[in-house]
């Protein structure tokens, strides 16, 4: 589990591991709607993450688990 950050720009969500130091935009996620946002999402890196789903409400800071490089 990492705490990241996530923040929205135009047509980009940003996911930000600050222990990593590393930025990346999310490709595509499985939930994303107002009401339910989340779940499994794919960075530009391939990485594949697990935000829990939830009400959007960007920027936010939140602990998320990495699933697959």
């Amino acid at each position: 589990m990492a705490k990241v950050m996530l923040r929205e720009s135009a047509d980009e969500i940003f996911f930000y591991i600050a222990k990593k130091d590393m930025e990346e935009t999310i490709e595509s996620i499985e939930f994303d709607s107002d009401d339910n946002w989340g779940g499994e999402v794919v960075l530009s890196n391939g990485e594949t993450w697990w935000i829990k789903p939830a009400p959007k409400s960007l920027p936010q800071e939140t602990t998320c688990k990495k699933l697959a490089d």
